[in-house]
């Protein structure tokens, strides 16, 4: 995987931070897909994305602040939804990028709903394992390892790691698995050392008692009818519940709602049941 060429752009923050997104080319006469990662993740999560769909369709997948190869905020309360949305749509106006088929992981899904209610007009969405209610198992898994910088030798170390971590997201990964998933989830250090590649003070606003739920988002949903939609849910979300996924459904009802089989939060976007999800969603918009 990770297999299709891409180039590098950048664009600027309101706070003056450099930020950066892949850009894998594509036909000129369709929107393009833009790729919104999940809280600790950046740009790399996509390559299934843009190995399956790069060449036919412009793919840009985005470096939120704090993560990858954008600029670590200087300002730690700053790694906040409202910052990142105002971050999005800075991308859209410098990049001149007037419709985009977005496609939210997690966080990501947020700020999709958080654009769409913002007045940003999308021509296609894929909201990624996340819904307007978020469970509070969930959040407090993640706030349990979020922001916690630890380091490992080799790649193999950190493999094992995440596999120990995070065998109840991925029960059928063998360990090729977890490292195709541990290379995109971290990186090389200065040091030498296989370290996650995002600024751990991203967890400081993110851990606030409320900070995760202080707006209703079931507003935020509704501002993406009229366009094609697809919600994915994990089929062993802690974070979604079935009962959120399916109201989302109903609330939405052009939505289409897939089930990714046998995997936690989140899907990868590599299995075959969402990127055929994509493909139909896709095939709506085209």
């Amino acid at each position: 995987m990770g297999d299709a060429a891409f180039s590098v752009g950048t664009w600027e923050s309101a706070d003056g931070l450099t930020l950066r997104y892949r850009d894998y080319p594509g036909r000129d006469d369709r929107p393009p897909i833009l790729c919104i990662p999940g809280l600790t993740r950046n740009a790399r999560d996509f390559e299934p994305v843009a190995d399956a769909f790069a060449g036919e369709w412009r793919v840009i997948c985005a470096d939120l602040r704090g993560r990858g190869e954008s600029d670590y905020a200087r300002d730690p309360s700053s790694y906040t939804p409202a910052n990142y949305v105002q971050d999005v749509k800075a991308l859209l106006e410098q990049a001149q990028l007037e419709r985009v088929v977005a496609v939210g992981t997690s966080l990501g899904g947020i700020i999709t709903m958080l654009l769409a209610q913002s007045g940003v007009q999308f021509a296609g969405a894929v909201i990624n394992d996340i819904g307007p209610l978020i469970e509070e198992a969930g959040l407090d898994r993640i706030r349990d390892y979020v922001g916690q910088g630890r380091s490992f030798p080799t790649w193999m170390h950190a493999a094992w790691a995440m596999k120990e971590a995070s065998a109840h997201i991925h029960p059928d990964y063998q360990i090729e698995d977890w490292l195709r998933y541990t290379k995109r989830l971290m990186c090389v250090s200065a040091g030498g050392r296989i370290t996650f590649d995002y600024d751990m003070k991203i967890a400081e606003p993110f851990s606030a008692p409320g900070a995760a739920m202080d707006f209703d988002l079931w507003p935020a949903l509704h501002a993406l009818r009229g366009r094609p939609l697809l919600a994915l849910r994990g089929e062993l979300s802690d974070l979604l519940s079935d009962a959120t996924f399916r109201r989302m459904g109903k609330e939405v009802e052009t939505m289409e709602l897939v089930t990714v089989p046998g995997v936690g939060h989140a899907p990868t976007l590599e299995e075959p049941e969402a990127l055929d999800a994509i493909a139909r969603l896709l095939g709506q918009v085209a």
